[in-house]
């Protein structure tokens, strides 16, 4: 089995949309990468038609692309290639998107610069003073509603 890694250059197409869930983040957001060419008969490049790609990012890469990326910004984006399938729930019509799942994004330093910041540690929880807020602070960070849709069979 191979696990192919895909590189996209571009530049971001829409803004970052982070959602979370308990303690689970994810972003969605679109790059579109337009190939050129050097033209020797016209003497100059030439603009192929823009490819768009849906990126999604999870955890702290989703959180960190929100706060980080803007609209127009060149980014070039590392991750795999997967075929999300789905069914509407109100045709029962099946749907297909290839999406990039991202497993590194930056911005192109080949077209600007930016300043690196590293996060914040996450701050660390004070001991509950008695026994019923241990079990309460457990389930509060433990508990975690599954809001994602069914899987569709393929």
């Amino acid at each position: 089995m191979s696990d192919n890694q895909m590189t996209v250059y571009g530049n971001l197409g829409t803004p970052v949309e982070l959602r979370e869930s308990g303690s689970f983040a994810w972003a969605m957001f679109r790059v579109g990468s337009t190939p050129r060419f050097y033209d020797r008969q016209q003497g100059g490049w030439r603009d192929l038609p823009t490819v768009w790609i849906t990126v999604k990012a999870a955890r702290t890469l989703a959180q960190n692309a929100a706060a980080s990326l803007q609209l127009g910004d060149p980014v070039v984006v590392l991750g795999r290639l997967r075929t999300h399938a789905w069914k509407d729930k109100e045709s029962g019509e099946e749907h297909r998107r290839d999406i990039l799942e991202a497993t590194a994004v930056c911005h192109d330093l080949n077209r600007g610069t930016t300043t690196f910041r590293r996060n914040e540690p996450a701050p660390t929880a004070e001991a509950p003073s008695q026994e019923g807020e241990a079990v309460a602070a457990f389930e509060s960070t433990h508990a975690v509603p599954d809001q994602r849709p069914e899987p569709v069979a393929v």
